[in-house]
């Protein structure tokens, strides 16, 4: 005997399917509004979730822009022996220049760099007694952002090897510690993202399986009278996401705060090296980013929790 239904099945109506989401997000709202302590804790302990490892992705963003801007000063200076005539420096300039990789070649004659020296060390005085001028003349070279650091070697000794040439200073050591910091920050980041990420999937997932318990029996009459799994489960990924997003808007006042209180320091910092304190990242787009992956989180958390409830529901 064929099986027939009670109920035939009836499409519904866009309007109707919208106005089911807004009565979701209304009660979604009234339910988050009736147990605001708890809410509130729950997206306080998200926010520091996703406020740690949003934060390191800050640094990390800004360290490269910072290797960025200052390895335009890398390169090398060659100090000539002292009396050397300057046909010697003068012919390294043109080879310098004639180099790939090399960006900005200048010569320093020695009476420059006296009157160089007479001005910043403030002791003109005790210079008007000297015979002769003990400053060497020296060449400095800047590099192309393309040359790696065993490249900057090379050049330096090839620039080593003209006559006259006392020392060589490869001005590359702080670029390569800047470059291992780097490395350990991005490491971290993605450690702390896929600890704390875990976390608040976990936070957002056990707040719902209590709301889900809560509701337990509107559930199984839901689910008595035939609502398909994605009805009855809607509330809770709605619940979830709310607790995702509210957790991202603290994270993001989070940082907010840290970069105001870190702002006087850094202003010194940068002031010292001659630049002025510009952070980047944090922008409407990395404030776009920090809601998606709050708000994801908080549903991946929503999905976990009301499956497995739903799962094990016993209506009878």
């Amino acid at each position: 005997m064929a099986r027939t239904r009670v109920w035939q099945a009836q499409a519904r109506p866009w309007r109707a399917y919208w106005r089911d989401h807004g009565r979701v997000l209304r009660d979604t709202l009234g339910y988050l509004s009736g147990r605001f302590v708890t809410t509130l804790w729950v997206w306080l302990t998200i926010g520091v979730a996703l406020a740690v490892p949003a934060a390191i992705y800050l640094l990390e963003a800004n360290l490269v822009r910072a290797a960025g801007q200052w390895r335009e000063n890398t390169g090398f200076s060659v100090y000539f022996e002292a009396g050397v005539e300057l046909e010697g420096p003068q012919a390294l300039v043109r080879r310098l220049e004639a180099m790939d990789g090399i960006e900005r070649v200048w010569l320093t004659t020695p009476d420059a760099a006296l009157a160089e020296f007479r001005e910043l060390s403030g002791v003109s005085d005790a210079l008007e007694l000297l015979d002769n001028n003990p400053l060497p003349a020296s060449v400095r070279a800047t590099v192309t952002s393309a040359v790696s650091p065993a490249g900057l070697a090379i050049l330096a000794e090839q620039a080593a090897g003209t006559d006259g040439v006392e020392d060589v200073v490869v001005e590359r050591s702080w670029l390569e510690r800047l470059g291992a910091l780097r490395e350990i920050v991005i490491r971290l980041y993605w450690s702390l993202t896929a600890i704390l990420g875990l976390g608040a999937v976990l936070i957002s997932g056990a707040t719902v399986r209590l709301a889900i318990e809560a509701r337990l029996g509107e559930v199984k009459v839901l689910t008595l009278v035939g609502a398909g799994r994605g009805y009855v489960r809607r509330p809770f990924l709605y619940l979830g996401a709310a607790y995702g997003l509210g957790g991202a808007v603290i994270a993001a006042m989070a940082i907010s705060a840290l970069l105001l209180f870190l702002e006087e320091p850094l202003v010194r910092l940068f002031g010292s090296y001659g630049r002025d304190l510009e952070i980047t990242g944090f922008d409407p787009i990395f404030h776009a980013m920090l809601l998606a992956s709050g708000g994801a989180l908080g549903v991946v958390g929503a999905v976990v929790a009301s499956s497995q409830r739903l799962n094990r529901l016993n209506v009878a």
